[in-house]
């Protein structure tokens, strides 16, 4: 049986494993041509095609996977005259790994729905190391027999998949998601400053968190700046931490529900962001907060 041609768009710090994983797997991959050349040429070695436009990919592919930014990106390439839209196969079906605001996928949604083809969201849990070894999980949103076609490609870069049901729900779920992780990564930061301003260590805070209920995965790999300065254990921009709570504040709107612990959270990465540190991981969220408590970064 001849395996469907994938066409990638964002081949960035998750996309680049991803893309990986499905050419490896014996998928004619096409990659969009970007200016960062590292990735692309990496996986042309591995049997990727580079296509010089957004047209020209659309054309080749029967799946579009993109893993960009967020919805303002998202939009960018889906619409207008050299857009995936009016240049998709027919029944062809993007899937979006970007954590998207849902309001906008809906939209989208309709638009493809309209021109013959399919939309569905596959937002990603985990890191860049998992993206590479191909067990990521993914959180999809697509009608049945959708799902049924991109399954085995979802298959080749995620080690967890859960099919939640019609499209959108996956970038609900991600937002919801991403708000108890930022939501972890503010109370750490705030409960390390309080430590701190009241005599504690970093060492003695992590001596009785670590071991206790209340350490997690999160918890591990934010700690590991406080710690050991390792910056690319959580390599996460406050950017879009604060950008995916927008996000999230967006959908409450829309839904007209009562968020006020996502607003305190929100604002705790808009504030990092305003003071121009934006581009800075999410466990130096502590270092930002540590600051506004008059405290050096780290003991």
């Amino acid at each position: 049986m001849t395996k469907p041609a994938i066409g990638f768009i964002g081949t960035g710090l998750m996309g680049h494993g991803m893309a990986k994983n499905i050419v490896e797997a014996g998928y004619p991959l096409s990659v969009l041509a970007h200016r960062k050349r590292e990735a692309i040429e990496d996986l042309k070695t591995r049997g990727a095609a580079e296509v010089g436009s957004v047209a020209e990919l659309a054309q080749g592919s029967d799946i579009i996977h993109l893993c960009v930014t967020g919805s303002p990106q998202v939009e960018a390439l889906m619409r207008g005259p050299d857009g995936i839209i009016a240049n998709m196969r027919p029944g062809a079906i993007v899937v979006d790994c970007s954590t998207s605001d849902p309001v906008s996928t809906l939209a989208l949604a309709a638009e493809i729905e309209a021109a013959g083809g399919h939309l569905a969201d596959a937002p990603l849990g985990r890191t860049p190391k998992e993206a590479w070894a191909g067990t990521l999980d993914a959180m999809v949103g697509a009608a049945p027999e959708v799902f049924e076609r991109i399954q085995p490609v979802i298959d080749t870069w995620a080690g967890i998949i859960v099919h939640l049901g019609e499209t959108g729900l996956g970038h609900k779920m991600k937002l919801i998601n991403n708000f108890l992780a930022m939501g972890y990564g503010a109370l750490y930061g705030e409960a390390l400053a309080l430590a701190r301003k009241s005599g504690l260590t970093v060492e003695q805070f992590d001596s009785v968190i670590r071991p206790g209920r209340l350490s997690n995965g999160f918890y591990e790999t934010y700690m590991k700046w406080t710690l050991e300065a390792d910056e690319d254990a959580h390599r996460f921009a406050i950017s879009n931490a604060h950008k995916d709570m927008k996000y999230l504040a967006n959908l409450a709107v829309s839904l007209g529900a009562v968020n006020p612990v996502q607003s305190a959270v929100r604002n705790a990465y808009a504030a990092m962001e305003a003071a121009g540190e934006g581009e800075r991981y999410v466990p130096m969220l502590a270092d930002f907060m540590a600051r506004q408590n008059g405290l050096p970064p780290r003991d």
